[in-house]
């Protein structure tokens, strides 16, 4: 079991760990529901240490991205992120990442925790263009300061104006004293925030002084288990769980995110598909009669036939209703559609929603 440079703080915190993509982790403090809460309305810090960063250097760092990625990389400009996947050649995806833009021959790809050693084996196949590439997650912490009061209780810390940072856009400069800090106007919870990178040995540091400047502002740690509630209710895919290596983007909702002006790994057969429809869709639901629908549950229809899987599903502590998502027979995923959630061998009737649920 790997730690993070915090590990120690967070268990003389009292926090409740458990194993997490190979991690020692957080999974909460005093409770997932206040933890979530404190995000929503005030302000909270995540230990992300776990994720994984890879720096990609040289004339062809944008070659190659274009070719594993199926975002459209050069519309990207210094100082700006963008979401995409790594397309698989079957059809699936390898992993959902960050891509930041340092400069024209210098990018980061951030990469989820229980994939960083696929997806660095997978773009180094693809590195046909004499790209530099160095992993450098085992030396880079990362920690999410997440919620609406996230940008000013962060803010006697750095000269950037944090509060002007325009969403998906990072910045490098002097935080909390220490140099080469990467501020990034990012976060998985849809309640504002901010992610910083830098490295280890600054970690405890930085750990304090975001909670001294923050503790005006009711800052306190937050867990795993509340970061998985806050991105349900905002409909944001977790790997794993909603997406894998055997669903395709366009089933995922993740068109947006898949551009053709570009070839890149398996965009043809991407492309059929598009045309042709996709048979399935990821949708989200919100149940109407009483019952919490769990990750793999059946999804059937009024007949009891299956139709589907449940890929997340929680109790929404904000909406104080129960919320999920998973795929479904493309005909069953226009919104509204009632659909049945199988739990213990009991039908359950739930709706089709547009995410995010918490809007």
């Amino acid at each position: 079991m790997k730690n993070t440079a915090l590990t120690n703080v967070h268990i003389k915190a009292g926090a409740k760990m458990v194993p997490f993509a190979g991690y020692n982790m957080p999974v909460q403090y005093e409770g997932i529901n206040a933890e979530h809460d404190t995000v929503r309305n005030k302000v909270g810090v995540f230990d992300v240490s776990h994720m994984g960063e890879f720096i990609l250097k040289g004339e062809g760092a944008l070659d190659l991205i274009q070719k594993v990625t199926s975002n459209d990389a050069s519309k990207l400009h210094d100082g700006k992120v963008q979401y995409s996947c790594l397309p698989n050649e079957d059809g699936g995806i390898v992993d959902d990442l960050l891509v930041y833009r340092i400069d024209e021959k210098t990018y980061m790809l951030v990469v989820n925790a229980s994939n960083i050693d696929k997806d660095w084996n997978w773009i180094s196949k693809y590195n046909n263009f004499g790209v530099d590439m160095k992993n450098i997650s085992d030396r880079t912490s990362l920690l999410a300061v997440q919620g609406p009061k996230a940008a000013e209780a962060l803010q006697s810390l750095t000269e950037i104006p944090l509060a002007a940072m325009e969403y998906y856009t990072f910045k490098k400069g002097k935080f909390a004293g220490i140099d080469n800090v990467l501020i990034s106007a990012t976060g998985y919870t849809g309640a504002g925030g901010f992610e910083i990178y830098f490295d280890n040995e600054h970690a405890e540091f930085i750990w304090d002084e975001i909670f001294k400047a923050g503790a005006p502002f009711g800052i306190k740690p937050i867990g795993l288990g509340a970061r998985d509630t806050l991105r349900l209710e905002m409909g944001f895919c977790l790997y794993g769980n909603d997406i894998d290596d055997t669903t395709s983007p366009l089933e995922a909702g993740l068109g947006w995110v898949t551009k053709f002006n570009k070839e890149f790994t398996n965009s043809k057969a991407l492309l059929q598909q598009k045309t042709v429809g996709v048979a399935q869709k990821l949708v989200g639901f919100e149940m109407i009669d009483r019952g919490i629908a769990r990750h793999d549950y059946p999804i059937v229809d009024a007949e009891g036939k299956n139709i589907g899987k449940v890929t997340s599903g929680t109790q929404s502590p904000t909406l104080q209703k129960a919320i999920g998502m998973g795929y479904v027979k493309t005909e069953y995923a226009k919104e509204g559609t009632e659909i049945y959630i199988g739990i213990r061998d009991n039908k359950v009737k739930a709706k089709v929603v547009k995410p995010p649920f918490n809007k």
